[in-house]
């Protein structure tokens, strides 16, 4: 886990160093922090960059594009105790997790003994939920609304582990655990691709 760590802050600071020398006013913050709303508000577009990885925000955006219904980015990785933010660009959606008797789960896809979340269904364009993330493994969640077209996503707590693993949703495709881990942040349109 120390390799790990090690390794996530060489990044957060080549990314800050290139992000600075290129003079640019990228979607994250540059300094590492999680914040929620500050930079994504202005970001309009769906790309996938405003989100989790080196130095970004724990902020998993659930949009409407089209006849398209998704979670971004698909797949995030965070370490224990860490809090994830889910905003809505646009539609209407909710952040569910699959857990038996949770809104419409029929099976439990998360860690035994972790606790389970549902945002219910948020309309507002910027309305946000927060969850903190304290026990380790996988996490598989939907959109309540969506589900049935796909809306899933996927988040891995300090390493891969619990039911989750060794299969996918129901209802949906999600990257691989161990992806999510060696990648950090795993966009909606790199993922679909």
């Amino acid at each position: 886990m120390e390799r790990r760590q090690i390794l996530k802050t060489a990044g957060i600071l080549a990314t800050g160093s290139v992000t600075s020398l290129a003079g640019c006013s990228g979607s994250g913050n540059g300094n590492g922090e999680s914040e929620a709303t500050t930079t994504e508000d202005t970001n309009g577009d769906s790309g996938g960059e405003t989100n989790a990885g080196s130095g970004g925000s724990n902020t998993v955006m659930m949009v409407t594009e089209g006849s398209e219904y998704y979670f971004d980015p698909i797949g995030l990785f965070i370490e224990p105790g860490e809090t994830v933010t889910f905003k809505n660009q646009s539609g209407s959606h909710s952040a569910t997790v699959y857990k038996q008797g949770t809104s419409s789960a029929e099976v439990t896809r998360i860690p035994e003994g972790a606790e389970a979340f549902n945002s219910e269904i948020l309309s507002e364009q910027g309305a946000t939920f927060e969850h903190t993330f304290e026990t380790t493994g996988t996490y598989d969640y939907f959109c309540i609304p969506h589900k049935s077209l796909g809306m899933v996503g996927r988040i891995v707590v300090g390493e891969p582990g619990g039911p989750a693993e060794g299969g996918m949703p129901p209802d949906g495709n999600v990257p691989e655990s161990q992806t999510i881990v060696d990648q950090d942040s795993v966009s909606y349109n790199s993922f679909s691709e």
